[in-house]
């Protein structure tokens, strides 16, 4: 599968008063590179919601903290699709400082009928794009 590289710069609002990154801040950067790696494909969120009906949601999460990032780092977020469904996708996600893994993690998403957020079959043009 293809992995998809996103570079982020730790801001002071992404750290807690000793300017590490707080914990839940690496799922907001894992979110917004499995969204941009979607963007770099063409698709954009709303546009699916209004065009297609479809909606991506979280399913489960696993992630391990290996090394703190720290405010004004600049990181790597990496997103690979390691599993397709006909239903969802799992993500293989990394972040690192240069070669230096800070925490790694596997998120589930599934896609939703976003009217009646009932499991919907993956768009066609969505799959063959990222895998």
């Amino acid at each position: 599968m293809k992995v998809f590289s996103w570079p982020v710069r730790v801001y002071y609002e992404d750290t807690d008063a000793g300017g590490v990154v707080f914990y839940a801040n690496y799922l907001k950067f894992f979110e917004r590179a499995r969204t941009e790696m979607l963007r770099s494909y063409g698709f954009e969120q709303d546009r699916l919601i209004a065009e297609d009906n479809v909606i991506f949601v979280v399913r489960s999460v696993s992630i391990d903290y290996l090394k703190p990032a720290r405010f004004n780092e600049q990181i790597l977020v990496n997103a690979e699709i390691i599993e397709n469904k006909k239903t969802s996708l799992t993500f293989e996600q990394t972040i690192t400082r240069q070669n230096d893994l800070i925490c790694s993690g596997k998120v589930r998403i599934a896609c939703l009928d976003a009217q009646s957020m009932k499991p919907k079959l993956i768009p066609i043009a969505i799959l063959e794009q990222l895998t």
